[in-house]
């Protein structure tokens, strides 16, 4: 699985976490994603949902989305975070190539 996360970046993406850790190049991104201890999220999962899409040039779009953790019994896990997503089209596929994964923090 984390092969197919990482395919979704182009090889000079660049991502911050939502914990602020700054990752340059597809190898980083690969690097640290392999980190991750295999089933930490197997009891949860995340749900996505699209707030705004803006197309840059029509092959370049930045995506702004919202998100959250949740436990498999339905109830959420910590903060939901916005996450933002550049992704350009190339050779008919869509990469990433900027994400900023931002937590938002309780009021």
């Amino acid at each position: 699985m984390p092969e197919e996360f990482v395919g979704l970046f182009r090889a000079d993406a660049i991502w911050t976490t939502g914990h602020g850790k700054h990752l340059a190049g597809r190898d980083e991104i690969s690097s640290f994603t392999h980190q991750v201890p295999t089933g930490a999220m197997k009891d949860s999962t995340t749900t996505y949902e699209v707030v705004d899409e803006l197309f840059i040039r029509p092959d370049v779009a930045a995506v702004k989305a919202h998100a959250q953790y949740w436990t498999s019994e339905g109830e959420p896990i910590g903060n939901a975070a916005t996450p933002l997503y550049v992704r350009a089209e190339e050779d008919g596929r869509w990469r990433l190539i900027a994400c900023q994964n931002t937590e938002v923090l309780a009021q």
